[in-house]
């Protein structure tokens, strides 16, 4: 977990970001590894890190991760 932490705050300065998933695997990141998970009203899943999340996606037929960052209201969506 330690190592995909360190990837994900890397590359999500901004606090919301689009990365192929090919970069960060070529970096030691592992989808498997999460702390936690939170589900938006659409029903997509991020996993999270802490307080770094990732959401996999596909986007023009490549595979990809967007990355967020946790937000407070996040907390309140929790069961």
């Amino acid at each position: 977990m330690k190592i995909n932490r360190k990837i994900l705050k890397r590359y999500n300065k901004s606090g919301f970001t689009t990365l192929r998933k090919s970069e960060m695997t070529a970096e030691g990141f592992n989808p498997k590894f999460f702390t936690h998970y939170w589900k938006n009203r659409k029903g997509e899943v991020y996993l999270f890190v802490y307080e770094y999340g990732f959401l996999s996606t596909r986007n023009n037929g490549k595979e990809k991760y967007v990355l967020v960052t946790w937000q407070d209201y996040m907390a309140r969506n929790l069961k």
